[in-house]
Order: structure tokens, then C-alpha cells, then sequence
């Protein structure tokens, strides 16, 4: 990452501050560390990754994490692990704000996939559970993040969301959101494309 790059970004809706602490681009694709300063009731939704596994640590405070039908109660210096494809999801559910951190591996397009989300929920692109609004920025958040909801068929989820990223993709929408939201993660692109994706 560029050290023009911001380490640190926010969402409101969930009520969270992360902060890059060590970029796959630094660790050559290895790992993504952020630690992240939560706030009282915030949290993510129950979900799971397919394709890395996360570490969490807590730093200050206690963080709550629900893992496959077991829920965690960590305090500073304790850390669980979420596997591959584990459903889970992380939550305060004190009365003061906690910090803990987070080891993603691999990397893979984890930084890019949080930058967007966030983006868009600060712009007001994201509904009440933090997910975009419209179905092609989900689709490319989704893929980017390689994650998938819990409730709805694994093979219902993967075609129709493959299909809304492909087009997402030829729409130009993936190109407007990595140029708002990831223009110094490392993705190689020259300025002209980088100027045809904003007017695209």
C-alpha cells in the first residue's frame, strides 16, 4: 500500500474503526493484520469466507465471537479462530468500546473488499445490515470479499451473484468502485484506465 494510502477507515453502521496494520501488499500476500476499535452493540452479521481463515485477538475489553453454533467470549491477549467456512461473526456486547485484532490468511482481496464496503457505507450506499444497496456493488463486494450470507442456498447465492458480478464488471462498476475506494491498495492500473473507469 502506498503511504499515501489512508491505514485507517470507518463504518458508521456498524460502528467500527479498522486500521491496517499490515497490508497484503507488505506481506506479499500471506496475511492482512488490522486491529479494530469497535463500539458498544456493533458487530457484523453471521456469515463465513470461503476462501481464508481469521484470527482474533482481543486487545482491550471483551469481544464476543459466535462460531459455528458457539459463541467466545475473549479478554485481552486470548485469541480464537474462525476457519474456512465457518459461520461467524463478531459483536460487542459491553457498555464501553473494545479493541482487538484481526489476522486474515491468506490475504487475498481482503483490504480492497473492507475499502469498498466502507466506502459505501459512509456515502450511504448500504442498508441497515451494512450491505450495499444495490445488487451490483453487493455482487462486487461479495466477490471481493469471497463471502457468502447465511440463510439462502450456496448454489442459489453462487449463480446469482456470479451473474450479477459478471455483469457488474462489463457495467463498469467494479472499475468506479476500486477508483473511490481502493485507488492505493497496489491493483496496477495505469491512470488511463484508471480515468476510464471513473467515467464509466
Amino acid at each position: 500500500m502506498s503511504a499515501a494510502a489512508n491505514r485507517t477507515i470507518s463504518n458508521p453502521q456498524i460502528g467500527d474503526t479498522v486500521t491496517f496494520l499490515t497490508t497484503a501488499q507488505e506481506s506479499g500476500g500471506a496475511y492482512e493484520w488490522v486491529e479494530v476499535r469497535l463500539k458498544p452493540g456493533g458487530g457484523t452479521p453471521l456469515h463465513y469466507h470461503t476462501t481464508f481463515e481469521e484470527e482474533f485477538e482481543a486487545v482491550s475489553g471483551m469481544l464476543s465471537l459466535d462460531c459455528d453454533d458457539k459463541t467466545i467470549q475473549l479478554v485481552p491477549g486470548q485469541k480464537a479462530v474462525a476457519p474456512t467456512g465457518s459461520k461467524h461473526r463478531f459483536y460487542n456486547a459491553g457498555k464501553a468500546e473494545i479493541v482487538f485484532r484481526v489476522k486474515i490468511v491468506p490475504a487475498r482481496s481482503f483490504e480492497k473488499f473492507l475499502r469498498m464496503q466502507y466506502g459505501l457505507a459512509r456515502d450511504g450506499r448500504t442498508g441497515a445490515n451494512s450491505m450495499p444497496k444495490s445488487p451490483l456493488e453487493l455482487a462486487v463486494v461479495i466477490a471481493m470479499g469471497e463471502s457468502l450470507l447465511i440463510g439462502p442456498p450456496v448454489w442459489f447465492q453462487k449463480g446469482m451473484f456470479g451473474l450479477l458480478y459478471r455483469i457488474a464488471k462489463w457495467r463498469g462498476v467494479e472499475r468506479r468502485l476500486m477508483n473511490l475506494y481502493c485507488p492505493e491498495t497496489g491493483d496496477g492500473w495505469s491512470k488511463e484506465e484508471r480515468r476510464a473507469g471513473i467515467s464509466s
